[in-house]
């Protein structure tokens, strides 16, 4: 069910706030991790190596290296666009291609520095490993995906003969070129689909038949690793005539995660929303905004009505928190915590429904919160349901200075009200 939530959410925070830059219903790995897993599958991959020290990477030049005279030295952060983005440091770009006595110096320039893309926002993300690999003659550029495809209710592989920039440029540029193959989930891929794929590629040197075997590689990799994406931007053709997958993005569905143990132990949580790591060990729904006022709400559809009409009211929601309809007083307080833990929240909005969820475990999980946590911005509370008069009874028995609402309408208007004060 959480993953449903999350495929809901996905699609309807934009209406109420800014993403604060994390994925959702998704695992998302490193380049590196996504090249050694591709490998495991027969999947043509540049040679290369992840490191997280200089000494590692003179030894990975002198080891794994010893006869190249140019290396690729990537950055690796979970986010796009690092060849475009800057380092806090004043380097410019996350990927670069160097003569092999200066791959050291560039890498120490990387490691343990701030890179801001267009998708890390203006905070960027910390660069812990950079990802050393062979220089590549690349004689032509191609994009590959497979999706998870609404309307074919399956797997729709994706495919362009031009590649090297997004899909979307490539959409835009070259509509006729775009290629989509829907793959029957039941049937799985079939040398036909595979053709259609490199017939629409049009690869200018790379034998037709092994061609066709990556493909099905690829969507052998996808199925059977519970991938939600796999993007390849480039696919390339080398001059020795290979296909090989230049540069790879995959993401994994979370709901398989009790299936996909290998997998799902490649995460990286440095470089995941603290917060959301916060909630996600304690079964919490939570996804980070740029707003002012936090949310505390059951139900993924409550949720989104909260934040949507704190927006009409002029407040700006700093997140959306779904305690779900059987939370503990534990988790309660856990949620107040992740909560307070935003310096941007300048008040709470606590809007809960009873159904499964009774409000008088929700009152005296806030008791218990403030007691453990210095509240030190307004708390607006709006309970009706399973419990109610005993929920209120508790928090008005605590003594704490709370601002009750009779309704979600008068509620948010409170918690802008509050805000402004």
């Amino acid at each position: 069910m959480s993953g449903l939530v999350k495929k809901l959410v996905s699609r309807s925070l934009s209406v109420a706030g800014k993403w604060q830059h994390q994925q959702l219903r998704r695992l998302n790995i490193h380049e590196y991790q996504g090249a050694e897993l591709m490998g495991k599958y027969g999947v043509n991959v540049p040679k290369g190596v992840a490191v997280s020290s200089l000494d590692d990477v003179k030894n990975a030049i002198e080891q794994v290296f010893p006869n190249e005279t140019e290396l690729v030295v990537k950055s690796q952060i979970l986010a796009g666009g690092r060849g475009l983005g800057t380092f806090k440091s004043g380097l410019q770009g996350g990927v670069h291609i160097v003569n092999r006595d200066q791959v050291q110096d560039i890498a120490g320039k990387m490691l343990g520095q701030v890179l801001v893309t267009k998708q890390t926002g203006p905070q960027g993300k910390v660069v812990s490993k950079v990802y050393l690999c062979e220089k590549l003659s690349l004689v032509n550029e191609m994009y590959f995906s497979i999706i998870l495809d609404r309307k074919s209710a399956g797997p729709l592989i994706i495919a362009c003969k031009k590649g090297g920039t997004s899909i979307e440029d490539l959409a835009d540029k070259f509509p006729d070129m775009i290629i989509k193959v829907p793959i029957d989930v039941f049937a799985g891929i079939t040398d036909e689909d595979a053709a259609k794929v490199v017939d629409g590629l049009a690869p200018k040197a790379a034998d037709r038949k092994e061609s066709i075997e990556q493909v099905k590689k690829l969507y052998e990799l996808f199925r059977k690793s519970d991938c939600t994406m796999l993007e390849i931007n480039p696919l390339a053709e080398t001059s020795t005539n290979q296909l090989v997958a230049a540069d790879a993005k995959l993401n994994f569905d979370d709901n398989a995660a009790f299936r996909q143990k290998e997998v799902f132990a490649l995460r990286d949580p440095t470089q995941e929303d603290p917060r959301e790591v916060a909630a996600a060990k304690v079964d919490l729904n939570y996804i980070g905004l740029d707003g002012e006022i936090g949310c505390m709400v059951n139900g993924a559809g409550l949720a989104m009505a909260t934040m949507d009409i704190i927006k009409l009211h002029g407040g700006t929601p700093a997140n959306f928190l779904d305690v779900g309809g059987n939370a503990s007083e534990h988790q309660v307080v856990e949620a107040f915590k992740i909560l307070t833990s935003d310096d941007k929240v300048k008040a709470i909005l606590v809007n809960i429904f009873g159904g499964i969820m009774k409000c008088d475990v929700i009152a005296s999980g806030i008791v218990n919160a403030a007691k453990e946590v210095s509240l030190k911005v307004p708390v607006v509370v709006r309970l009706e349901g399973t419990n109610v008069e005993q929920g209120k009874r508790i928090l008005k028995e605590s003594g704490m200075k709370l601002i009750t609402a009779d309704d979600l309408d008068d509620a948010a208007e409170k918690a802008v009200k509050a805000l402004a004060n």
